[in-house]
């Protein structure tokens, strides 16, 4: 059985941030262990509170999630303009850039944040770093030549400065990880990455790369659950504060 010692500070970020959901609302619901979180008490205040929401999910495992849990959801065509999308993060640091993907849904997870006025981040506090890159980059790649991309890949990095970087297809035993929309994904140690923006920018240019990980200047908020009831609640250049 795999514990998750986490698993009280995410509680607590997903039930900060559902006081922060409002009858009416166009809601993206994230991917992960802290969005299943927010998830299960959102179903609970639909019940409770009678909220009326439109929402849509950034992946299979997400509508699998939420319609198990009873809530109803829509297709991001019909609703098209969301007010607020709530998710987890594999890593958020200083300056409040993230890298997502973890998960395998780093696609859909940017395409829904950027569909959003307002993004909201909830996590346990080892999310937060100084500089990202100790979590692996994920980069989603078409399935098509994915070797080279790949090759293409390695070569930007070394072109940016990451001489030392490993970079490996994501794998579930003996198979490739597909995700949701038919692509591959690879992982990249940079260990420490001080311009994602730079990164980001030359890696969306390799013919093959569907998307990155870097989730830059989409995030509004953050909700960093400290595990004892308590939260940090910190926007780009603010200083945190604690609530209960």
């Amino acid at each position: 059985m795999i514990i998750d010692k986490h698993a009280s500070s995410k509680r607590d970020a997903a039930e900060y941030a559902l006081g922060l959901v409002r009858d009416g609302m166009r809601l993206g619901l994230g991917t992960g262990a802290t969005a299943d979180c927010f998830i299960d008490g959102l179903a609970r205040r639909v019940i409770d509170d009678g909220l009326s929401l439109s929402m849509v999910a950034t992946s299979h495992r997400t509508r699998t999630r939420a319609e198990q849990a009873g809530l109803k959801l829509s297709d991001l065509n019909d609703l098209r303009d969301l007010d607020l999308t709530i998710d987890g993060t594999d890593e958020i640091d200083i300056h409040f850039n993230l890298i997502k993907g973890g998960g395998g849904a780093l696609l859909r997870e940017k395409i829904v944040a950027q569909a959003s006025k307002e993004m909201i981040v909830i996590a346990d506090q080892s999310k937060r770093v100084e500089s990202l890159g100790k979590f692996p980059l994920p980069i989603e790649i078409d399935r098509f030549g994915a070797q080279a991309t790949s090759d293409m890949i390695k070569s930007c990095l070394h072109h940016l400065g990451f001489h030392e970087c490993r970079q490996e297809f994501r794998r579930s035993g003996d198979k490739l990880v597909v995700t949701d929309g038919g692509h591959y994904i690879i992982d990249a140690e940079l260990l420490r990455i001080d311009h994602p923006k730079e990164v980001a920018i030359q890696l969306n240019q390799i013919p093959g790369v569907v998307e990155t990980g870097l989730f830059v200047g989409i995030c509004d908020l953050a909700v960093l659950g400290r595990g004892n009831g308590e939260v940090d609640v910190i926007g780009p250049n603010e200083k945190a504060r604690s609530d209960v």
